[in-house]
């Protein structure tokens, strides 16, 4: 049976750490659930997890934003599948819920940055209809 999970309590937020390590592996599991929560609490960021059979799947962690250029939108942080749970749909179920929810919540669209190198995510999203309309700029400080 496929449920989606949305973590609120520590033992929740840990469930979805070992997901979540395969794309951020600079992550600590000691840490994680305190860092989840410091981000919960300032930036308004949530989990999202599709656990299948008692075991988390895939994971979004998304925040909903509001800039001048674009108006409000759900912006995804991270959606990452479980490499061995990859092609079963867990990223499609996720990420449509996803886009339905910035429904819910009013956005005009749903946005995500990738990595350059991920170019298996990127045909995932091509066949989910996003598209790149910009560029991304980053300097180290």
């Amino acid at each position: 049976m496929t449920t989606l999970l949305h973590p609120a309590t520590d033992a929740e937020i840990l469930a979805t750490f070992d997901v979540m390590h395969h794309l951020r592996p600079a992550l600590n599991r000691e840490t994680y659930a305190a860092r989840i929560r410091g981000l919960m609490a300032s930036d308004g960021f949530r989990l999202t997890a599709v656990v299948e059979d008692g075991q988390v799947r895939a994971v979004a962690a998304w925040r909903v934003l509001d800039m001048l250029y674009c108006g409000r939108f759900l912006s995804v942080d991270d959606l990452v599948s479980d490499p061995d749970a990859r092609s079963k749909g867990h990223g499609k179920a996720l990420l449509d819920w996803l886009k339905d929810e910035a429904r819910r919540q009013g956005c005009g669209h749903l946005e995500l940055i990738s990595n350059v190198v991920r170019e298996r995510a990127h045909a995932f999203y091509f066949r989910e209809g996003l598209a790149v309309d910009a560029f991304h700029f980053r300097v180290k400080l």
